[in-house]
């Protein structure tokens, strides 16, 4: 069997943060978040990368991140487009907004030829998450279901001192498996306590610190691209014409969709490796900080690409 692939979406351009996240440096050296990523995912096994982005960002991408990879492993570039849609069906009037990360993933398909995984370009995930889906992924394969899974992590060491995080949050059954996810897009910390909202804070609701939640480290068999190319006929015909100019394509809705039916069951994994991300231009000196506490640990090398 081949070697497990991981898929970095690189796509967004970050409109809370205020700009091209994905490339601003955080390490001493000008490493970006992707350079950690890739440096954990390398040592977890994976020799192949495709990134995810827009094609008008694939100069300055390439010359920040994807230059440098290509002298030491293997690297495709995939491009999300708004056009790129199903046939029969056209792009609503007045969007511009991308598809999400369901449709993200789907841009990929050419270069997808093994099992793989998926991350955001933008998350810190720590080397334990990808240790943990690269041995899955390895001996990942499909029966009368297909065989999925994903990294939960403790949703109070993924939250944002400066503002909400969206996070999906997951039903967990006996037997470690995914029975469900729920997408929150408004969690916030109030006082070390996570609460969500679902009307713009006029009620709040309180989550315990030990929930587990998705931050989109998941783990497929080439069959989700199948799926994903399904479903997607599906969004355009129900979804997209009640918001044509907001519905999204998120990638764990098409997981809860292939639970519902029965078609596919998701093993949690899990890691206690904390979070870091710049959801917001604040929370940039965090990561900063927190990425040179595990430097000098010699959790990472200085420079990290020696």
């Amino acid at each position: 069997m081949k070697k497990p692939i991981l898929v970095i979406m690189a796509a967004g351009m970050g409109s809370r943060y205020g700009g091209l996240k994905q490339i601003d440096p955080v390490g001493q050296n000008g490493e970006i978040i992707m350079d950690y990523s890739v440096y954990d995912a390398m040592r977890a096994g994976f020799e192949k990368f495709v990134f995810i982005i827009k094609k008008e960002n694939y100069s300055d991408f390439r010359a920040v991140i994807g230059e440098k990879l290509e002298k030491i492993t293997e690297v495709h570039y995939a491009f999300q487009d708004v056009n790129d849609i199903p046939d029969g069906y056209s792009v609503p009037e007045g969007r511009v907004k991308p598809w999400g990360t369901g449709h993200a993933v789907l841009s990929a398909k050419e270069f997808i030829d093994a099992p793989f995984a998926v991350i955001n370009a933008d998350d810190f995930y720590g080397s334990h998450g990808f240790k943990e889906i690269y041995n899955f992924l390895v001996n990942a394969k499909d029966d009368e279901k297909q065989h999925f899974a994903m990294v939960g992590y403790r949703l109070m060491n993924t939250l944002s001192e400066n503002g909400h995080v969206a996070r999906g949050v997951c039903e967990i059954d006996e037997n470690g498996m995914l029975s469900g996810i729920c997408e929150r897009t408004k969690i916030e910390n109030h006082n070390g306590t996570a609460e969500f909202t679902e009307d713009d804070g006029k009620t709040w609701t309180a989550l315990s610190a030990d929930t587990t939640v998705s931050m989109n480290l998941w783990g497929f068999t080439e069959s989700m691209m199948n799926a994903l190319g399904d479903n997607f006929v599906s969004f355009f015909e129900n979804d997209v014409p009640k918001n044509p100019l907001k519905a999204e394509y998120f990638l764990p809705f098409v997981v809860n969709d292939l639970l519902s039916e029965n078609k596919a069951d998701v093993k949690v994994l899990h890691s206690e490796d904390k979070w870091f991300g710049v959801t917001y231009r604040e929370d940039k000196p965090v990561v900063e900080r927190s990425i040179k506490e595990l430097t000098e640990k010699g959790v990472y090398t200085n420079p990290l690409w020696k």
